[in-house]
This record gives structure tokens, sequence and C-alpha cells, in this order.
């Protein structure tokens, strides 16, 4: 900390305005972001007048001497670095941080853990630090962040493009295989949101809930977007039972809710753009029995979100977690149901055909895609012009043109491995050692990952690691069968002591690397997808 004292004095950058701080600020990403030493530097992005005080982000060494103890091993400390926000003033510190303070010859100075504690000081400080709805902008993409190290390298990429990103983006299941919270992830999001100075304003997604208890936590912590996850309460299974099945079952809905299914959808005929999509009585019906539940929970959820939040929110409605893909004629009863119960659907996820698995291409006959993922396109304008959510979406990079262009990228699109998948990549780049004890501990941790997540991988046709020379490393991170057992390991590997403290002090250390290639890779994502440049 002394070191940046002696930085702030002899730079004289408390006397300075924001235009002058601004001026030290790198233009383009590839130039040095840091003003300092190893000793103690400064973001220089991040820095910012607030009244007669200068407040930044910095990196600095961890030390017995230090100020703050060390952070627990992860996105901003490790047993050589440690990343903090600083204040500098002239006068005693009052913007309510939590964090020692000192005084250093005539300076006054704070340095301060990023974490939930001091989100709230921060977001009063720098609103645009705060995630906020999304459901006015016509392409979003859900970047996510398993390791809350990403984001600067995703927020790179954004600024290229006319898209507004999710950052802070997960699931239950990722906070309980990570050992993160909702509050963990926004606030990892939020102090490198104000890192990289994104005023643009972000997203918070709490990802796949089922139950409106977690719908609760996840907004308590700041994330406005919520993604409802149906799949408990629909009958998928339906779609397998004879007529007089689901005559059954249809005579047991709600007497409304069957009056309305008999006289707007049953022997419907809907003409869209370049498609007619067909609604006899038997498949009205059978729509009402699969999805006539999870509608009424949608409203359900719906009404709970405008009470909570004010109008303030993005509801997605994700009907993707089945096995058979959603019919066009599903998808538009869905739609126009959720349409006329008056629920707010900022997106909807369907089914779509052929393969969506975790970290690799899209596996299935592309063409058929085409020619259905036009049809749905075309049902999302047709019926309230919400956006299509493609979900598991990273790395599809066959069918992107489709999607962008279908869409004409009023689109959500979800990532958040792949992410995960470049910090490896960097390892594998800078730390040989370290990838190849996280590469073999990935197939001790796999066959529990294969519990949770649906993928194909052929993990005996990986090479054996003993046959790669150190500069054939990267390459590992190429091959589909890899990516995905690295992809799906991510919670053991996370929760091994060893792992966990060789691969965050690995991405301190190469941090610079680390944010080029998240950039470098988001950034292919959005020019496949045809996302316009700002």
């Amino acid at each position: 900390m002394e070191s940046l004292v002696r930085l702030v004095v002899e730079r004289d950058l408390l006397n300075m305005s924001q235009a002058d701080i601004d001026a030290l600020k790198p233009e383009d990403d590839a130039d040095d972001p840091m003003l300092g030493s190893t000793r103690g530097a400064l973001y220089r992005r991040s820095l910012q007048i607030v009244g007669n005080a200068l407040v930044g982000m910095a990196r600095l060494p961890a030390g017995k001497d230090r100020m703050s103890a060390p952070a627990v091993t992860g996105p901003f400390g490790s047993s050589s670095f440690e990343k903090r926000l600083v204040v500098f003033s002239p006068e005693p510190i009052r913007f309510g941080f939590h964090g020692p303070a000192t005084l250093a010859g005539a300076v006054h100075c704070q340095e301060v853990v990023p974490g939930p504690i001091n989100l709230g000081p921060l977001w009063e400080l720098f609103p645009w630090t705060r995630p906020v709805s999304l459901r006015e902008r016509r392409t979003t993409i859900g970047m996510g962040d398993r390791i809350g190290m990403a984001t600067p390298g995703q927020i790179r990429a954004a600024r290229r493009f006319d898209v507004s990103p999710v950052l802070a983006q997960q699931s239950i299941r990722e906070l309980d295989f990570t050992g993160r919270s909702f509050s963990d992830v926004v606030a990892d999001a939020a102090f490198l949101v104000y890192q990289e100075a994104y005023t643009s304003g972000y997203g918070a997604d709490g990802d796949h809930l089922k139950t409106i208890p977690d719908m609760d936590r996840a907004l308590a912590n700041g994330m406005p977007m919520i993604t409802l996850d149906l799949t408990e309460v629909m009958r998928p299974e339906a779609a397998d039972w004879t007529d007089a099945e689901i005559d059954t079952a249809f005579d047991r809905l709600p007497s409304e809710f069957r009056r309305r299914v008999e006289q707007e959808y049953a022997g419907r005929s809907i003409e869209l753009e370049t498609a007619r999509v067909e609604l006899d009585a038997a498949t009205a019906r059978r729509c009402a029995v699969m999805y006539g539940p999870a509608l009424a929970f949608s409203e359900e959820v719906d009404s709970h979100l405008k009470l909570r939040t004010g109008d303030a929110y993005d509801l997605e409605i994700s009907v993707d977690e089945t096995t058979t893909p959603t019919l066009p004629s599903h998808h538009y009863f869905i739609a126009r149901e959720l349409e006329v119960r008056g629920v707010t659907v900022n997106s909807l996820a369907p089914r779509f055909v052929g393969e969506f698995q975790k970290g690799i291409d899209y596996l299935g006959d592309t063409g058929e895609f085409t020619r259905q993922f036009t049809v749905h396109a075309e049902i999302a304008r047709a019926t309230g012009k919400y956006k299509i959510s493609v979900h598991s979406g990273s790395d599809k990079f066959s069918v992107y043109p489709v999607v962008g262009e279908q869409t004409q990228m009023r689109l959500h699109l979800k990532t958040s491995g792949t992410s995960w998948l470049e910090s490896l990549r960097t390892i594998a780049q800078a730390d040989p050692d370290t990838y190849r004890l996280i590469h073999q501990r990935a197939f001790d941790y796999f066959p529990d990952a294969l519990k949770a997540y649906h993928i194909t991988a052929d993990t005996d046709s990986i090479v054996p690691l003993a046959d790669q020379r150190d500069e054939a490393l990267p390459a590992y991170l190429d091959d589909p069968n890899c990516r995905q057992l690295l992809h799906v390991s991510y919670g053991g590997l996370l929760r091994d002591p060893e792992v966990r403290r060789r691969y965050f002090a690995a991405l301190h250390e190469h941090e610079g690397r680390h944010v080029a290639n998240v950039r470098g890779h988001m950034v292919r994502h959005l020019e496949q997808l045809g996302a316009p440049r700002r």
C-alpha cells in the first residue's frame, strides 16, 4: 500500500480532475491497463474522482505487512496477489466501505476487500455498477462467470458490439458446485464492472430457478433477471400418451382454461411469414395437459416479480430441459397463453432440434435446425416480440449465423462454461504443470459430474497426457471430448484444495493473458452471430 501512496503523491493524482484522470486510461484493450509496479499498481480504467478522493482498483502483492488480511484463495486473492478497491483522500474517508483506513503522511487511505459486505457503498457511489433490467435491450448475452474472474474479458468483448451482457449468471446447481452464493456472484461481477468502468448497464440472472423462495434469494441479492425453469411443473411425458389418456387428464383441468383451449386453439391455423402452424383439437388438448399447470405457475411467478421489483425485472421462461424438441404448435400455444395471461415475458427458451451440449458445437442436421428455428423465430415475432433464448449456447458456431439472422438479433444467448474453459486454456499456455494436475483430476471428478450434465463425450479417445509435450497442452482445449470432460468437472476441481490453490494462483499470475483469451473467445461468438459492431 505504501507504494501506491507514493504513486498517488508523485503523480499528483489527488489534484487532478476527472478529465485528467481519464487521459491516463488506456484507449485500447491491448494497451497496458496498469499504473504502477509489481509492488502495487492501479487499474487505470478504474480510476474515479469522487469529491476530493481518488477511488480505484489495485493489484497488490500478498504479504503480512498488508493492511487487510489475505483473501481466501479465489477471484480477488491468491498466495501471491490480492486485488482491492482503494481510496485516497486528503481528508478522512467516509464512504461507508468496510476495511482498514490509515494515514500515510498527508494522505488518508483505505483498502477495501471486494465482496458482498461492500456492495452497498459501491452501488451508492457508482450506480452503474448495479445490475439492471435489460428488458428493453434487443440483444442480450448471458456470459456467466463460474470463477468471478472472467468479467473483464467479457466486458472487453461486449464493448465492441451492440449487445448487452448478463455478467452475473448462475444456477443453484452451479452455486452448489462452486461453493458460491448469489451475493458472491453479484459482488464479483460488480467490482469487476467497476474495474473496467463499464457504464452501459449489465444484467444478473438467477438461472434455472424452480421455486419462488429461490427466486426471492436471487432478487434479494440484486439479480433482476429470473430464468424460470418449468421442468418440474410441465408434463412432458404426456407427449406419448394416447388420445384417451389426454382426454381424461384434460377433463381435470380448470373449466375456464378448458373452455379457452377449445374455443381459441382447437382447429386453429396460424399463418406466419414463411410457414403455417396447425393446431387441431387433439394437439390443443395435449398442449393444455402438458403445459397448463406450468403456465399457471408462470403467471404466479410473474405477479410475484412485479410485486417484489416494481416491474424492474426480466423474466425468462425455460421449457428446454426436456428430451423432446418443442414442436412449433406447442411453442405457439405456450407463447399465446403467456400473452393471454398477461405474463411479461422477456425471453423464452424452447427445446430445439438437435443437441446443444456443453462447450462444443451443435450436434445434428443443420439444415433441419435451420428449417425449424426459422419457424420458432417467426412465432416469437407473431406472439409478443419476446426474445428467443438459446440455452447451452456457447460454441455453437455452425448455427450462429442462422440464429442471428432469423431472430434479427432479438435474442438472448446463454453461455457460461465456455469462459471457464478459457481459463484452463490460459493455464495450459502459461503453467503446464498446473494444467496437467487439473487435467488428471478431471477424470476423477467426471463420473459424479455426469449425474448432473447430459453430454456424450468419448473420454477414452482423449490423447493420454503423458504423450504430450508442454507446448501441445493448449490443443486439449480444442478437442470436443476433452472440452466436455473439463467443462462439467468444474465442481470437483474447484472444491479440490490443491487444484483450487494452484488454479487461482496461476490466473492471478497470468491475468492479462486470461483476460485476452476470454475476450477473444467471446468476440468470436458475437462475430459469428452477426452482432453489429459499435
